[in-house]
């Protein structure tokens, strides 16, 4: 087997033969996590954030209502999700990278487990697992809805156009992992419950509510005229937007939807289980003088809590 940077071949008699896997769409993904054993992680996952006694109480008052009990289940799938790790030896893991990519890029083949080709569409190196240890696979289901259904993959395209724009340029997986973190928040501090609850359901809520932030930051991104620079006040006002204002977020997604810029998800579909991911951040920084690179912000800097 010969390995080249972004496709692989395989050798068939004296010729060589490109390899394409079949796209995975994001329900047969999902299915595959319906049978893994994931109780090992169950004790791990934080579902709620933790009060004390005068802002629980002032919380259960005045917060958000609780999710319906028939929800819980998909609830905590959700956040499990977020724990189990990518696994080489696993065919669906690796079809769902691949699928990523190729959406993203146009290409026909698939690429090589390892290599810079990865960058393109927003990792920071050779291995996109790297960026994923502190998201589990939530993160990869995300982007893979994102990419998969039909309705939002131009809005997915466009993203993907401006994070490769000369000035305007930013990590696109790498934000992607942000916002799961920010979505799995939200839903931590039960501002998603109203909305599942008047739903019936928490996996479409998540997905309409991670395009809808990843639109929300296009349209700023893009009017503004920001730069990865001003990664962690975006990210910051989309988490405090999440917090104030679920409502308008979605709203913005419906507005742009019926605009015919993409159509949006029908209210009543229904998906199978799902999992979320624990809290995670993954944060770059641009090194002085070197505008090209990114680098793991953990390595470099601490405090903030994003930055790229």
């Amino acid at each position: 087997m010969i390995w080249d940077l972004h496709c692989l071949y395989v050798i068939s008699g004296s010729s060589y033969k490109t390899s394409s896997s079949q796209f995975i769409s994001f329900n047969e993904a999902l299915q595959y996590f319906q049978t893994a054993d994931l109780e090992e992680y169950r004790s791990e996952i934080q579902t709620s954030v933790r009060r004390s006694r005068p802002a629980a109480f002032w919380h259960a008052l005045f917060g958000p209502p609780k999710l319906h009990k028939d929800l819980v289940e998909e609830r905590d799938m959700f956040f499990i999700m977020g724990k189990y790790p990518f696994r080489n030896e696993e065919d669906v893991h690796n079809r769902v990278l691949q699928t990523i990519y190729k959406k993203l890029t146009g290409s026909r083949f698939d690429c090589s487990r390892f290599g810079d080709h990865w960058q393109e569409i927003g990792f920071q190196g050779t291995d996109p697992l790297t960026d994923l240890r502190g998201a589990g696979f939530l993160a990869l289901m995300n982007i893979l809805h994102f990419v998969m259904d039909p309705d939002t993959l131009p809005l997915a395209r466009d993203i993907f156009k401006l994070s490769n724009h000369e000035t305007q340029n930013f990590p696109f997986c790498v934000m992607g992992i942000n916002l799961t973190r920010i979505c799995l928040q939200t839903l931590r501090e039960g501002c998603l419950n109203r909305e599942c609850n008047l739903r019936q359901q928490v996996l479409a809520v998540i997905n309409d509510f991670y395009v809808a932030v990843y639109l929300y930051l296009y349209q700023k991104w893009k009017k503004d005229h920001k730069t990865v620079i001003d990664s962690s006040h975006v990210l910051k006002d989309i988490e405090n937007q999440g917090r104030k204002d679920v409502k308008m977020l979605l709203r913005n997604l419906e507005i742009y939807s019926n605009k015919g810029e993409t159509k949006k998800t029908p209210r009543g579909e229904k998906y199978l289980d799902f999992a979320g991911v624990d809290e995670i951040a993954v944060n770059l920084v641009q090194r002085p003088n070197d505008s090209n690179q990114l680098y793991d912000r953990n390595d470099l800097y601490s405090k903030e809590q994003y930055t790229m």
